[in-house]
């Protein structure tokens, strides 16, 4: 999904909508993702039966397994690769994600460079080509995912909010950081995306595009099969253990060696049981609109398709889908007790009253527009907001999660590394202090829980008084522990 949000500022209050009452534009809306429900959805693989052996095996059948198992292949025609899946490809994060495929592999500028300066252009520079060598696979392989090189705005809804965008561009524009980047003014940004809320916004042109992010999901598998990797779906893999000079896995129905493993399960509990405290899921929700009018969309003006999200602690991001519904996503991040990954919290109807409200407060002008569809999903967090990768087993596995909704682009970088590092090989990548070291992990119960839940009360308090962070986020900012959109 993209960055789970909430805004809590003055314009998307708790009194969402003015207090009105907007349920009765849910009342047709099905509480499933709406990407899942294309029909051009492929028909599953079958389920691996009985011993199996490959040069590589990969386990997820998400982007981050996709994008490995290719380009693999890709590398290395000849190797044997094959990739299991727990359920159907693309049924988890990627295919409920809001679409939005972005340059950054730091999960947003802003991070990237209070984390790591010293590599930050470097990171740009590998973000932007793992965004064109995205564009370029899905014109290789004829994937049909609707994709547009739209670029992304980020708006204020909030004075201070539009004097903070503007320092950071200043910020920015001084570091030679800002190519492609414009700062938006209020009449400006309200030329781009017709809304009453927004007073500024900096308009990223180059850096993120839009796309279907089922179809994009399908149309790898698609061109993974073209290349040869086996794939089995309702099949996950269970154990993991040495098996002489390789690694064995065990499913349901069989068992597979394999010379190496590269695992993709983000959210789900890794088969390498020391990176399970690295990551806690947080469930992110969003709603999508009928299709809107030739004067509906006329009203909101959007002209250039952007993907849009606002600039609060806690904030939404939405976008125009190909038949131009309106996808709207955030505000409530909710971490389950215990870091559970369970189906019943796909769906939360207290959430997605509070979005029907956010959405008409921005969009005044599309009262009367009804929501079709409604959903939620587990988004893999770490404590630094952006992926990590590691090695276990001698170099037989390796792994890559952490994306914290920022993984439909960030994924191929991700699985370039786990290739790189299975190869044992020194590149670029590897280098990178962002790849060699590791978040802190999160602590057990219930200070997980205690701490997750102070830092949102914190960060809605900030965005109700204006962007000021009291003691605990100051802290957690020092510690590099520090939420920030």
């Amino acid at each position: 999904m993209a960055p789970s949000a909430m805004s809590s500022g003055s314009e998307f209050s708790e009194e969402f909508g003015g207090g009105k009452d907007w349920s009765a534009s849910l009342s047709e809306a099905r509480p499933v993702p709406y990407w899942l429900e294309d029909p051009g959805k492929p028909r599953p693989e079958a389920a691996l039966t009985g011993p199996a052996t490959c040069d590589l095996l990969v386990v997820g059948g998400g982007y981050s397994g996709l994008w490995t198992a290719l380009i693999a292949k890709e590398r290395d025609p000849g190797r044997d690769v094959v990739l299991l899946e727990a359920r159907e490809v693309g049924w988890a994060a990627s295919g409920r994600n809001g679409g939005f495929c972005a340059a950054s592999l730091t999960h947003g500028l802003a991070n990237g460079l209070a984390r790591w300066p010293r590599e930050i252009r470097v990171l740009q520079e590998l973000g932007m080509r793992n965004l064109d060598e995205i564009e370029a696979a899905v014109a290789r392989y004829g994937i049909d995912c609707d994709f547009e090189r739209t670029g992304e705005i980020d708006v204020a809804t909030e004075p201070y909010q539009a004097r903070e965008l503007r320092d950071w561009y200043t910020e920015i524009d001084r570091r030679g950081l800002a190519e492609d980047v414009e700062f938006l003014d209020a009449d400006a940004v309200r030329e781009q995306v017709a809304s009453p809320t927004f007073q500024a916004g900096l308009y990223d042109r180059r850096g993120v595009a839009m796309l279907h992010p089922a179809k994009l999901a399908w149309g790898l598998k698609r061109a993974c099969l073209r290349l040869g990797v086996r794939v089995h779906e309702h099949t996950p893999a269970l154990t993991l253990k040495p098996y002489g000079a390789g690694m064995a896995v065990s499913t349901p129905y069989g068992r597979i060696r394999a010379r190496q493993v590269a695992l993709g399960t983000n959210i789900f509990p890794s088969l390498v049981r020391r990176v399970r405290s690295y990551t806690v899921p947080v469930y992110d929700y969003a709603l999508m609109t009928e299709p809107l009018t030739a004067e509906q969309l006329a009203s909101v003006g959007w002209k250039n398709r952007q993907g849009l999200g606002d600039s609060a602690n806690q904030f939404h991001y939405f976008r125009l889908s190909a038949d131009n519904r309106i996808l709207w996503g955030g505000y409530d991040a909710i971490y389950p007790y215990g870091g559970r990954v369970r189906a019943e919290y796909d769906d939360r109807p207290e959430t997605y009253a509070k979005l029907a409200g956010h959405f008409f407060t921005c969009f005044p002008q599309l009262e009367g527009v009804r929501f079709t569809h409604a959903w939620g999903g587990a988004i893999d967090t770490c404590s630094r907001f952006s992926a990590f990768f590691g090695a276990a087993h001698q170099g037989k596995v390796a792994y890559a999660a952490g994306y914290t909704g920022l993984g439909v682009g960030a994924t191929r970088f991700g699985a370039e590394v786990m290739l790189d590092l299975l190869a044992g090989e020194r590149t670029e990548r590897t280098s990178l202090e962002m790849v060699r070291k590791k978040p802190l992990p999160f602590p057990p119960e219930p200070f997980a829980w205690t701490g997750i839940a102070l830092t949102k009360w914190s960060l809605a308090r900030a965005d109700a008084r204006e962007g000021r962070r009291n003691l605990w986020l100051r802290t957690m900012d020092r510690l590099g522990l520090g939420f920030d959109s």
